[in-house]
C-alpha cells in the first residue's frame, strides 16, 4: 500500500516540484495539497495522510502554530520545508521541538540539486510513516546535571539523525561543566548546523561551539561537525584536535557519524560512545570499530528513539555494549567513563 502525503506550501512551483518528486515513487502518492494552513485543516480530514509535508513560512499562519495545533489535535509525522538561511532554521529547530519527525532544507540557488533533495525527501517520508511521535510537552528533559568524578582524559563521543537535535539536548543537557570533552556528528545542513549549536550551547552546562579546523579539544567542551563538512579528531592522546574537511560524503552523508568514530578507534580505549536516534545505518560499523578496539559503545533504546535505525543496526552488527533509554545515556557514558 503507498504511502499517502499531503503537501503544504504557499508556493504553487514548491508544491509542484514536491508532489512531482513523491509520486515519481512507487511506493507513495500525494493525496492532497494545501495552499495555506487553513486549507490544510480541511485536505487533511478530506484525505487522512500518513505524512505531512510543512512549510514553515505560510500566509495566515505560519507553520509553527499550525505544527504545534496539530500535534496536539491529530498528532501525524510532519516533515518541515525549511529554508536555507538562519530565520529556516531557528524556526526548523523549534518546529523540532515541537514534534516535527524531520526537515528538509529547500534550496534557494535555482540551479541546486534538487534529484539530491528530492531522495532526501522521499527517504525521510518512508522514515516518518515508522517514526515515533512523542508528546513534545512531556519530553523527559532533566535539568540537573549529573556529578563526574571520573577520568578527565577521557572523551566522548556522539551520533544522532532523524530526531537527533532534541536527543542531543537531552543527552549534553545532564552532563556537568567537568565533563569529559564531547565530539558531536549530527545529521544536518549548514546555517542550521550553526544555530543548533548556539541552541545547545544556551540549554547545557558545558560550552558547546561548531567545531572549526584546528580547535584544541577541552574537557568541559563540546564541538559539533558543522553542516556539510566530517568532523575527524587527530592529535595524540589528552592533546587532541578537531580536523574539518569536505571530502565526499560517507553513506550519502556530509557530516558523517562513521568518519567522526572512525577517527576515534586510534584512541579507543579512552572512548565512551553513544548511537543515538537516526534513519539509516551511519555510525554502525563506526561504532563496531571502536568497540573492537577497546571502546565502550552504547545504543538509543527503540522505545526512545523517534527512528530506529542508526541505534539498530548498530545492535545488528553487535556493535553495541548497553542499551539505554534517553534520559540515561549521558549517565552511562559518565559511568563507564
Amino acid at each position: 500500500m503507498s504511502i499517502r502525503v499531503v503537501v503544504v506550501d504557499d508556493s504553487t512551483l514548491m508544491r509542484t516540484l514536491i508532489s512531482a518528486v513523491i509520486n515519481a515513487e512507487k511506493d507513495m502518492v500525494v493525496v492532497g495539497q494545501a495552499a495555506d494552513p487553513s486549507e490544510a485543516r480541511e485536505v487533511i480530514k478530506a484525505t487522512n495522510p500518513d505524512v505531512l509535508t510543512l512549510d514553515i513560512e505560510m500566509p495566515r499562519m505560519d507553520g509553527l502554530t499550525f505544527l504545534s495545533n496539530l500535534m496536539r489535535l491529530r498528532p501525524m509525522p510532519v516533515i518541515m520545508v525549511s529554508t536555507l538561511t538562519q530565520r529556516g532554521a531557528h524556526a526548523t529547530l523549534q518546529a523540532l521541538a515541537t514534534g516535527a519527525a524531520d526537515f528538509i532544507a529547500k534550496p534557494t540557488d535555482p540551479n541546486a540539486d534538487w534529484q539530491y533533495v528530492g531522495e532526501e525527501l522521499t527517504m525521510k517520508i518512508r522514515a516518518a510513516v515508522g517514526a515515533r511521535l512523542f508528546d513534545a510537552s512531556a519530553r523527559n528533559r532533566p535539568t540537573e546535571a549529573i556529578s563526574y568524578h571520573g577520568d578527565s582524559t577521557r572523551l566522548l563521543a556522539l551520533g544522532a539523525s532523524t530526531g537527533g537535535t532534541e536527543a542531543l539536548m537531552t543527552v549534553l543537557g545532564t552532563l556537568p561543566k567537568n565533563a569529559p570533552p564531547v565530539v558531536l556528528a549530527q545529521h544536518i545542513p549548514p546555517v542550521f548546523s550553526t544555530s543548533f549549536a548556539k541552541r545547545l550551547n544556551r540549554f547545557c552546562q558545558i560550552e558547546v561551539m561548531e567545531a572549526t579546523d584546528g580547535m584544541d579539544v577541552q574537557a568541559g567542551h563540546a564541538y559539533l561537525a558543522p553542516g556539510d563538512f566530517h568532523l575527524q579528531i587527530v592529535g595524540k592522546a589528552g592533546a587532541w584536535k578537531t580536523r574539518v574537511t569536505q571530502s565526499e560524503r560517507v553513506n550519502r552523508h556530509r557530516p558523517s557519524v562513521d568518519v567522526l568514530f572512525d577517527s576515534l578507534v586510534p584512541w579507543a580505549r579512552q572512548v565512551r560512545v553513544a548511537l543515538l536516534t537516526g534513519m539509516g545505518a551511519d555510525g554502525a560499523k563506526g561504532l563496531l570499530n571502536l568497540r573492537n578496539a577497546g571502546s565502550y559503545t552504547i545504543a538509543q533504546d527503540q522505545a526512545t528513539s523517534v527512528v530506529w535505525g542508526m541505534p539498530g543496526a548498530a545492535v545488528e552488527l553487535g556493535a553495541v555494549m548497553e542499551e539505554q533509554p534517553l534520559d540515561k545515556v549521558a549517565a552511562a557514558l559518565l559511568r563507564s567513563a
